[in-house]
């Protein structure tokens, strides 16, 4: 299993809709085939900026909902709302204690 980490600027006007797209699509991403966990955070000091993490069995299933229409869908929605330009790192989970 690895760990998808994506960081999100957004134009300040822009927020709202971002959420709004989010909340309408988070269950069909959580179902993609492979995807063990969908999560989304906030930072507490600027509230423009968010975070995605999600955990996936395989970097194809990764791959797969890349290529997928979905992925499509809501990239072609959330992009144009950046402030700046998305950053992600894919992270082999080492330690997780509860």
């Amino acid at each position: 299993m690895f760990v998808r980490i994506v960081k999100m600027v957004f134009i300040e006007e822009h927020v709202s809709a971002f959420l709004q797209n989010f909340n309408n699509v988070k269950e069909d991403i959580r179902n993609v085939p492979g995807c063990r966990l969908l999560e989304l955070y906030r930072d507490k000091d600027n509230p423009q900026v968010f975070f995605t993490y999600s955990y996936w069995e395989r970097e194809g299933d990764l791959e797969n909902y890349r290529n997928s229409e979905l992925f499509k869908g809501v990239w072609a929605i959330t992009k144009p709302l950046f402030a700046q330009k998305a950053e992600a790192w894919s992270v082999d989970k080492l330690v997780s204690l509860e």
